[in-house]
């Protein structure tokens, strides 16, 4: 059976990584693609890289007709998805890569990105979609809420050992770096490439980064008790990618078991040897997430490492994983690329 699929938001970064994903599916079809600014423009003008795949013109979100549709991506801003999800019919299903549906409680949803939510409905229905821990509700799941990509990288590295009780639930720091694409692709003048190259530096200090809300909402779930994680991302002069270093109390050798135990049967979460460190450049492009831990020089203390795409493991590729399983499709089918290295 192939299925019909719509990507609205199609000329941002997580749209077109859905498009290069889907282009090697095989039983998924893109019957629509939308667009704001550039509706009217074939997919190909808005991104070259596209040009030798058979695709349907940009258009305006008005002008798709659903009712031959099986499944619908949505690659929109923040606010702008919520609003349009809404008014789509009842009977669709929906894979979200925004914030808009990602946490329970709207007054956290409020409280985070500075207004009330406007389809409480809809975010009552919506199912958090970290796939490796939400597999069963996505499988019957209407609408997947897709994680932030630097919240799904802390919590392939710390879910387990938080679950486990192995480590201590007041002592967690998540030092994480990511690549400029994570930011989308609108213009802006700390992203040009004069003022991003040829440096680094922190942003959200302090606590106040958006994704902290779905660490307080995952982690204290899990522990049935209060979770407040230490975070602070840096942005690099990268494309790609998130490389997570996260310092824990707790013994590391039993960490890593917990990890490999969790992780044994994941086809895209890879815990590498004792000692050993992933890195952005062994993930590129994929849909995979490496995982390493040492030891620290002092007792008692571990430091575990994960590393995975930000566009791909970290929205769309995870995006096309959940939507697999809400169509009833093999979970790995279109996703098993090869990381892209050097």
């Amino acid at each position: 059976m192939t299925h019909s699929i719509a990507i609205l938001g199609a000329s941002g970064y997580t749209g077109a990584e859905l498009v290069r994903l889907i282009a090697t599916h095989p039983s998924m079809r893109i019957a629509a693609l939308s667009a704001h600014s550039k509706a009217g423009q074939p997919m190909a003008q808005a991104f070259p890289h596209l040009r030798h795949l058979d695709l349907p013109d940009l258009v305006t979100i008005e002008e798709i007709d659903f009712s031959g549709i099986d499944l619908c991506f949505c690659a929109l801003p923040h606010a702008t998805s919520q609003a349009v999800i809404r008014d789509l019919p009842k009977t669709l299903k929906i894979v979200d890569l925004s914030a808009d549906f990602r946490l329970r409680d709207p007054e956290e949803y409020a409280r985070w990105y500075g207004g009330a939510h406007a389809a409480l409905d809809q975010q009552a229905e919506a199912v958090y979609g970290l796939t490796e821990f939400y597999r069963e509700q996505i499988r019957g799941a209407r609408l997947v809420a897709g994680t932030g990509c630097n919240a799904a990288t802390g919590q392939f590295a710390l879910r387990p050992l938080i679950a486990g009780g192995l480590i201590d639930l007041d002592d967690i720091i998540i030092d994480l770096k990511t690549g400029v694409s994570g930011a989308g692709r609108s213009l802006r003048e700390n992203l040009l490439h004069a003022e991003l190259s040829e440096g680094a530096h922190a942003y959200g200090v302090g606590g106040t980064h958006r994704h902290l809300a779905e660490f307080d909402q995952e982690f204290s779930t899990i522990a049935g008790r209060e979770v407040k994680v230490q975070f602070t991302p840096h942005l690099l002069p990268a494309n790609r990618g998130i490389l997570a270093t996260v310092y824990v109390k707790g013994e590391a050798k039993d960490i890593h078991a917990a990890l490999m135990d969790a992780y044994a049967d994941e086809p895209f979460l890879q815990v590498l040897p004792f000692g050993q460190h992933p890195s952005t450049r062994h993930v590129r492009g994929s849909n995979f997430c490496h995982i390493g831990v040492s030891g620290d020089r002092i007792e008692g203390r571990a430091i575990v490492i994960a590393a995975l795409d930000n566009l791909t493991k970290g929205s769309s590729g995870q995006a096309l994983q959940n939507a697999n399983l809400m169509l009833g499709e093999e979970e790995t089918a279109g996703l098993m690329l090869a990381p892209v290295f050097p």
